[in-house]
């Protein structure tokens, strides 16, 4: 029947002309499509290669590429070798635009092993159409270029080295295949680009601004292909696997940039310098978006990709300058990867610079300030321990790049800002490392001594609530505020009263070290009342908590009888340690103070 169908619109239209009407388009299409999936492609392609038929083919041929594509892809049907020559007649005979967009709608599909071999049998087919349109061609690859990539981005990414050498989810295989299908076009543009460079020249300068609309089509592939997959990608060192598809095919993308007329360093550091105004197809911000640039940076800092294109004259503070945006970008993420990549390319544009060389007026900068907060929030709120530590440990190295000066400004930002216990405890032990460093001989400075010094443990020997301070919640600050009062008593000599510490003593005292009895005591007897009223079994478990645990905003469920318990003999323990602390301050006070 369908066969009937074919042959009786084929003898119909089988006249010159292009001019088809709805009606027999759709007889073609459905009868045509039905004949090769019902195995007659045999007859079909007598009748696609019978002369007389070609300007039928020409126009209307490329609807029947969904079932011949199916059987080529199946590679076991009886008649592939048929639907293979009907394949590539269309190939030569059909329109190109037309042939573009069946082929793109045949492209996409959502099953992963269906799509790389779909990349693998398509790409070839699509590269000699986009050929052949000549200079025509660069809104078509574009668009081409882009579906590629939301195909490829449908993959599972090789999260091992194992995987990546097995290409498991076969993403290599298709990025490699995707750079042979681009090479051409990288060639055009390049060409085109010198050529256009030369026309300039002999102009004496003028049209310096034009662009090809090719190379714009590179730049945004490349642009995406650095946001995805790339982003999502973590390469392997070459000590690890010195083979990697992947790290070739970032190498391979970087060096598209470059071919283009884009400058690698220009684009690293595109938050910190003027660019002209480049007449084109896109603004700033969707040329050159923020995460590729980010990804960019990380490929070069972090895998030293493309690091011979950065002149040596970039200073290591200017490098860090420039990557704090980026920075900022893959530390809001969510995902462990960007996060890490984030991690990653702030350690490696801090360890070269100079320890305690940051000057404080870069804290005007916003990212410098930024940034911190956004590593807080790594520390504090992510749940996998690596990154936690990962990120303390790049804290750590940042405070270490500042001078006296700014570190001095940093900690009482962050005193101010971080509203985190584990965080102002931590920066106040940094303080006690800095006030130590300053009182030993030679290394004397002005901001971690005398009347600088001040304000700054003002705002250490404080409670945030007085005497109701929650001591559990604000255990870690309480306790290395009292190590930091102890180590200066114990340091600072009455008759030298180096850091200005018996100065303000008694407002110590008045302002913290009082309110801190206080609240200690009230703590101790309502917990322990807590205790006892739980263990005479007054309470009811299932109607009322002592405690209330909560992550977040989010409370943890009830907690039983038994573990109540523990959790109040925790809490006692926690008061019984501020305590033995806090005493042994008080008696170093008095002791000094009756000196």
């Amino acid at each position: 029947m369908a066969l009937e169908q074919l042959s009786d619109v084929v003898q119909r239209c089988a006249l010159p002309g292009d001019g088809y009407s709805s009606e027999e388009h759709d007889v073609f299409t459905t009868a045509g499509r039905t004949c090769i999936e019902e195995g007659h492609s045999p007859q079909v392609l007598s009748i696609v290669l019978d002369e007389k038929n070609q300007n039928l083919i020409r126009s209307l041929g490329w609807n029947l590429l969904p079932p011949l594509i199916q059987v080529l892809l199946k590679k076991e049907d009886k008649n592939l070798p048929q639907c293979l020559a009907m394949f590539n007649h269309l190939m030569e005979t059909c329109r190109p635009k037309e042939l573009l967009i069946g082929l793109l709608e045949q492209l996409e599909h959502d099953d992963p092993d269906d799509i790389a071999n779909r990349l693998h049998l398509l790409l070839g087919p699509l590269q000699k159409v986009l050929l052949s349109l000549g200079s025509r061609k660069a809104s078509s690859l574009g668009m081409t270029l882009s579906s590629v990539l939301d195909q490829l981005a449908k993959l599972p990414v090789p999260g091992t080295k194992e995987q990546e050498e097995d290409d498991i989810f076969s993403l290599c295989r298709c990025c490699a295949e995707l750079m042979d299908f681009v090479r051409p076009f990288v060639l055009e543009a390049r060409q085109s680009g010198r050529a256009r460079g030369d026309s300039c020249k002999s102009l004496g300068g003028l049209g310096g601004d034009s662009e090809d609309e090719l190379q714009t089509e590179l730049l945004k592939f490349c642009m995406k292909a650095l946001s995805q997959p790339l982003l999502e990608v973590q390469l392997q060192d070459p000590d690890t696997l010195p083979l990697s598809p992947l790290r070739a095919f970032a190498t391979e993308i970087l060096d598209i940039v470059s071919a283009i007329g884009e400058s690698l360093p220009a684009l690293v550091f595109l938050p910190l310098l003027k660019r002209k105004q480049v007449p084109g197809f896109l603004e700033e911000e969707v040329r050159y978006p923020k995460t590729s640039l980010a990804s960019l940076a990380h490929l070069v800092f972090v895998h030293h990709l493309a690091a011979d294109t950065f002149p040596s004259v970039f200073s290591p503070v200017f490098c860090l300058r420039g990557n704090l945006e980026h920075v900022s970008l893959l530390l809001s993420r969510t995902e462990d990867l960007g996060l890490q990549k984030g991690l990653e390319l702030y350690e490696k544009s801090l360890v070269c610079v100079e320890n305690n060389s940051l000057a404080a007026d870069l804290l005007e900068i916003k990212t410098f300030l930024t940034v911190p907060q956004d590593l807080i929030k790594v520390m504090t709120l992510c749940p996998t321990d690596v990154l936690r530590t990962k990120g303390l440990k790049v804290f750590q190295l940042s405070i270490d790049k500042f001078d006296a000066e700014a570190k001095y400004r940093f900690f009482q930002y962050l005193l101010r800002t971080s509203h985190h216990s584990g965080v102002e405890g931590y920066v106040i032990k940094n303080i006690k490392n800095q006030i130590d460093s300053a009182l030993q001989p030679g290394k004397e400075n002005a901001w971690f001594q005398g009347t600088h010094l001040m304000p700054l443990l003002r705002k250490v020997f404080s409670l945030p609530d007085g005497p109701e301070t929650d001591l559990l919640q604000y255990m870690d600050r309480v306790m290395e505020s009292l190590n930091l009062l102890r180590y200066l008593v114990i340091r600072d000599k009455v008759t030298e009263n180096q850091t200005g510490i018996w100065t303000e003593l008694y407002k110590i005292e008045d302002t913290f070290m009082k309110p801190l009895r206080v609240g200690l005591n009230m703590s101790r007897a309502h917990y322990e009342r807590e205790l006892q009223d739980t263990r005479e079994g007054k309470k009811k478990a299932k109607d009322r908590s002592v405690l209330s645990v909560s992550v977040g905003e989010e409370k943890l469920p009830r907690m039983t009888p038994d573990s109540q318990i523990q959790a109040l003999h925790s809490a006692l323990h926690t008061f019984d340690m501020i305590e033995s602390v806090l005493v042994r301050v008080e008696e170093l006070t008095e002791v000094k103070d009756g000196v």
